[in-house]
């Protein structure tokens, strides 16, 4: 029997319904409408309606049964302790491609949790394999209407999708994306691509068979595994080459030419990677059919070079006296992935503006081994390793994505204050658009 959790308030909005009608802090909400809550979704189904009848606890023991008319759709104004009110779902498979099982030892616990939550999907927008949903589940969706989910299919080969995730009934959870279809549930879709596994002839037949999907979903990702040095006693997965990565883009390219007339979308995706590995260049914003998957590093690089080229050209029409005078010298830490990008911005500055000098440093990922190239994954051991005694400038410029979401931390706990200690350098903070790159070079002093 599932455990039932207690509902903590934890904020009440000022001028809410909550705050009306004297709901506090440490209260419990037990009931709407007679329904137990199980989780977020229930609650934000449950208070849709003109009319609701919200059973709380009071920390008293005492419990009111609050009668509340409102507009329909119209929030009360609640912060739970919990955003999602129940326990987060872990995975139960044990892919092969799995990155967390590629973590070294000693790292903080949070580090390790494996989710295959469904509900993170329309939260966070988090790829889950179906395999850990039930029929409850899937019914609950459908009742609720969400949309978008993010399905991580890797393969539409049954029996190889049962090698790939080390779970005899991921072949049989692929039924369950068709009852989402078929329920007018929108989804995205996702191919983590492994070496000599589900590329080559797999993935033809994957792209092929998820077509049949269209229109509901929208887009299918191709992105490659990422390979930590951490692989000892894992399955042998090999590195792709620039010639596996052209063979991709063309599989991929072939079917965006034969999708797009019919569809008026291009359906399936390479990630930024692909082109990087390839040495091809990057496709145009039209490709991308509105940036569907951009967290999954589709388009993002593309996104970046446009928003840039956008807000730079507006600096130099209406600002550019503004700062033709001052010596400014700032300098930026990158991923291997970017690097290249990132010069190309930085250089067309310093083309228009001789008297701003940007140092661009690509970090090695020795944390992780080197075959990790993406910033996020980026250290701060490495950080002051590859930096001490660099030219650092005014102020270093690292993305965002560096650290843990909401906070200044690294994924090995050393915090941007200690980075900043030993470099002995403020430290700016750039946002993923081209438009908080321009900025954090020009106004950000």
């Amino acid at each position: 029997m599932k455990k039932q959790h207690l509902h903590i308030v934890d904020q009440i909005e000022s001028g809410s319904i909550a705050e009306e009608m004297e709901i506090e802090k440490g209260d419990v909400l037990l009931e709407i409408n007679g329904n137990k809550i199980e989780d977020i979704f229930d609650y934000q189904y449950y208070i849709q309606d003109e009319y609701i009848e919200v059973l709380i606890r009071k920390q008293s023991g005492e419990e009111w049964l609050l009668e509340i008319d409102k507009d329909y759709d119209e929030d009360l104004g609640i912060t739970f302790e919990n955003g999602l009110m129940d326990d987060y779902r872990s995975c139960h498979n044990k892919c092969i491609f799995c990155f967390i099982d590629q973590m070294p030892k000693g790292m903080r616990d949070t580090l390790y949790f494996k989710d295959d939550d469904s509900r993170l999907s329309f939260l966070q927008g988090n790829y889950v394999t179906l395999t850990n949903m039930s029929d409850d589940d899937i019914a609950r969706i459908i009742k609720y209407h969400l949309s978008p989910i993010n399905v991580s299919f890797q393969t539409t080969n049954p029996e190889l999708r049962c090698k790939m995730l080390n779970n005899r009934f991921a072949g049989e959870a692929l039924k369950k994306a068709w009852r989402l279809a078929e329920a007018g549930i929108t989804m995205n879709g996702q191919i983590v691509l492994c070496k000599g596994v589900n590329d080559g002839a797999e993935l033809e037949r994957s792209i092929s068979d998820l077509v049949h999907y269209l229109p509901k979903l929208e887009s299918v990702s191709v992105v490659p595994v990422g390979l930590s040095k951490f692989r000892e006693g894992l399955y042998p997965l090999e590195p792709f080459t620039k010639e596996d990565a052209k063979e991709v883009l063309t599989t991929i390219h072939k079917w965006q030419d034969k999708l797009y007339p019919e569809y008026g979308l291009h359906f399936v995706h390479a990630s930024d990677e692909w082109y990087i590995m390839a040495d091809e260049e990057l496709p145009e914003e039209e490709r991308y059919d509105g940036y569907l998957q951009l967290e999954n590093g589709v388009g993002m690089l593309r996104l970046l070079l446009d928003e840039f080229d956008e807000a730079f050209a507006a600096i130099k029409e209406d600002n550019k006296h503004k700062f033709d005078n001052k010596k400014r010298v700032l300098s930026i830490a990158t991923g291997k992935l970017a690097y290249r990008f990132i010069k190309e911005m930085a250089d067309k500055i310093m083309a228009e503006f001789p008297r701003i000098i940007i140092h661009i440093y690509p970090i090695k990922n020795d944390f992780f081994g080197e075959m990790i190239t993406v910033s996020g994954l980026l250290t701060g051991q490495d950080l002051k390793a590859q930096l001490s005694g660099q030219i650092l400038g005014e102020r270093l410029l690292l993305p965002q994505n560096v650290f843990k979401s909401g906070e200044d931390i690294f994924l090995d706990d050393i915090t941007r204050q200690e980075l900043e200690n030993a470099l002995q350098v403020p430290i700016d903070i750039v946002k993923s658009s081209g438009k908080d790159f321009v900025d954090s070079i020009f106004y950000r002093i």
